[in-house]
């Protein structure tokens, strides 16, 4: 989502290089890909939901099989929002207005269900904005193509919006949480709207709903920062359970989409995969800021590449889930054809199925599509002219094959707690789900020890009480397993516990890395990452105690790279930023950001010095942002400083300097 702040060079990535959360299974291509079919029979496709409707099957088959002939392109709210019309009617968009015909594919979002995009209401009832979101549906089929869900989820924590990262809220609403029974209601609805789309026979429309989308960012409550990775598979896996076998949708395609960039390395993109079990689509989100530039396309085209492999290696669909561009209105003439001529060159990145480009909701945002008289639009027209692009009239056949879905074999997960989670208490719930058959035997043990029985629950789970002896509450890291009997087989998993509270930092401090115990990952689910970088504990160079961070960068895909922790606090009492700083020697520089009631103020320091030495750096001379500009000539006063929201450290690359390096930070606080 473009108008995130994802604009304001806010973070992604959480850790590349990091290891995979104990217990997140990562099928091999083998297991994923079924046989093909003998000639006449129906095709067989290993999809999440192996009771899908026939349409879901086939539209699954027919992007798999659509890999390499041409990419769909997609666009968001393409019925509803626009500078071409005024009164959604199912047939009016920007994208007929520019080329005369439809896109391939709709993008809808949750947002519809409170009314907060059209054709849902402020005003309307929980039922219409639920029938809202159906007609929706029903409108994109009708226009022959394929429709996609997005989901900005409210805040279950505050009733604030997706933006408002405040209260911990993946803690609260998985099982056990506190709002876990609102967030279920939640997916009531669009459990109704998704079963609710129906064809004129009947038939319900096949959807691909991507949840929890651009998660390695820290902009939404479910990102980097705000939950560990642990519970973000957790999330994803427990929504997928919930409509699927809860709810029992079955005309849904799951799919997962972190945003950009990962350089190409593909540990930082499955840090947070749920699993194969429980993903039917992937995709990653990738905006443009650069005017096309050479390094922005070589970018995308890497993870994009990335993506694909990843996909034909798990029997999985590839995507371009999000793209567009967004800075200034017409800065490249040519940014759509150049942006496909890349793509094309790339025997790997020529086989993403779709592209989806993100709403034109008018006003002064940008139009991801460019209408009649835009600067873009005969651009986009030779982008559409182009035989590898395909719109709604070039889809034949996508949900005209056979297919038979292969049947799931049984699934264990470890669903509290997750792994790295902090438990305080000396008495917490284990909770494991087995699907799709019951188990005759599920238990669970600590550091190997004795085997205690779970029972299952009237919600499904087996679970049962682990009693924690309150000296072991001395923030250790114990392993928990389980284990489940099904069928004659063992399944297992396990997860890194880490027991007892760890004393708060003084206020005013983001940082001194002495609580994670020595532990890289740990310290890496603390933060948000934005492209390329990998942070671990230093115990050579520090400021004082027995840990420090390094920061090792790498700008192969991009000029800047961050790290970012949220703060949610008031520093109105202090009068400058400091910490310890050990530079590589290069003429690369760090950018101290502070994000304080609403706005984003920054301050430059030199990376030339590699001493390592104490930085003070004076609020009065940290400045807004420069694209910040909707906070030009604003100053960090008091009144800033009292609702302080984030700090964030960026590395930027300067010209003809060094592309990797590694710098050393200590002791970060206000004073």
């Amino acid at each position: 989502m473009p108008n995130s702040p994802l604009n304001r060079r806010t973070f992604v990535l959480i850790g590349a290089g990091v290891a995979m959360a104990a217990g997140t299974p990562l099928p091999v291509a083998v297991a994923a890909t079924p046989s093909p079919a003998p000639s006449g029979a129906p095709t067989p496709v290993r999809i999440v939901d192996d009771r899908a409707n026939p349409a879901t099957r086939a539209l699954f088959a027919y992007l798999r099989q659509q890999q390499g002939k041409g990419i769909l392109f997609g666009h968001q709210h393409d019925l509803t929002h626009g500078f071409t019309f005024t009164t959604p009617d199912g047939r009016a968009s920007d994208t007929e207005a520019a080329v005369g015909d439809h896109p391939a594919v709709f993008g809808w979002d949750t947002l519809i269900l409170d009314g907060g995009e059209r054709p849902g209401d402020p005003e309307g009832t929980q039922a219409e904005n639920i029938a809202a979101l159906s007609w929706a549906i029903r409108q994109g089929d009708a226009r022959g193509g394929i429709n996609t869900l997005s989901a900005h989820m409210p805040n279950f924590v505050t009733d604030g919006n997706f933006n408002d990262t405040a209260g911990h809220v993946v803690g609260q609403i998985l099982p056990g949480g506190a709002r876990h029974t609102k967030f279920n209601a939640f997916l009531d609805r669009i459990a109704k709207a998704v079963k609710g789309a129906r064809r004129p026979d009947g038939t319900a429309i096949p959807v691909i709903f991507r949840p929890f989308h651009e998660n390695n960012g820290g902009w939404f409550w479910w990102g980097a920062g705000h939950t560990t990775s642990a519970q973000f598979i957790e999330l994803f896996r427990y929504t997928v359970e919930y409509l699927r076998d809860t709810k029992g949708v079955h005309n849904l395609l799951y799919a997962y989409s972190p945003n950009a960039s990962f350089a190409g390395d593909p540990t930082g993109y499955l840090k947070t995969y749920p699993g194969d079990r429980f993903v039917d689509v992937l995709g990653y989100d990738s905006y443009d800021q650069s005017a096309g530039s050479a390094a922005w396309l070589d970018g995308l085209v890497k993870d994009l590449a990335m993506v694909v492999r990843l996909a034909n290696e798990r029997g999985k669909v590839p995507a371009l889930t999000e793209f567009g561009e967004s800075g200034t209105e017409g800065r490249n003439p040519n940014w759509f054809t150049d942006l496909l001529r890349a793509i094309k060159a790339n025997p790997l990145a020529r086989q993403a199925t779709y592209m989806l480009t993100w709403a034109n909701f008018g006003g002064t945002h940008r139009a991801y599509v460019p209408y009649p008289g835009h600067a873009l639009r005969p651009d986009f027209v030779r982008y559409h002219q182009d035989p590898y692009t395909l719109f709604a009239a070039d889809l034949k056949g996508v949900f005209s094959t056979r297919a038979t879905a292969v049947r799931n074999a049984p699934f264990t997960h470890l669903v509290t707690p997750t792994d790295r989670q902090r438990v305080t208490i000396s008495r917490t719930t284990v909770r494991v789900r087995v699907t799709p058959s019951h188990a005759s035997r599920v238990t669970y043990s600590v550091n190997g020890g004795r085997r205690r029985q779970l029972h299952r629950d009237a919600d499904g789970f087996y679970s049962g009480n682990w009693s924690i002896d309150p000296a072991w509450l001395d923030n250790r890291a114990v392993t928990l397993t389980v284990s489940a009997q099904v069928n004659g087989e063992t399944l297992t998993d396990s997860a890194l516990v880490l027991l007892g509270k760890v004393a708060a930092l003084p206020a005013g401090w983001v940082d001194d890395f002495e609580a994670y115990a020595g532990d890289d990952v740990s310290l890496s689910e603390a933060y948000s990452h934005v492209n390329s970088n990998t942070t671990t504990l230093s115990t050579e160079h520090k400021s004082s105690g027995t840990y420090g961070l390094a920061y090792a960068y790498d700008f192969t895909g991009a000029e800047y790279t961050g790290i970012g922790r949220s703060v949610d606090e008031d520093w109105s009492a202090f009068s400058s930023m400091a910490l310890w700083l050990r530079g590589d020697g290069s003429a690369n520089a760090a950018t101290l950001q502070v994000v304080a009631d609403g706005a984003y103020f920054e301050y430059g320091i030199p990376l030339g010095d590699t001493s390592g030495r104490e930085f003070t750096a004076p609020f009065s001379e940290f400045r807004p942002a420069p694209w910040d500009t909707a906070h030009a000539g604003e100053v960090l006063d008091a009144a800033h400083l009292a609702e302080v929201t984030a700090f964030n450290l960026y590395l930027g690359h300067k010209s003809a300097a060094a592309t990797r390096g590694v710098v050393y930070v200590d002791d970060i606080r206000a004073q």
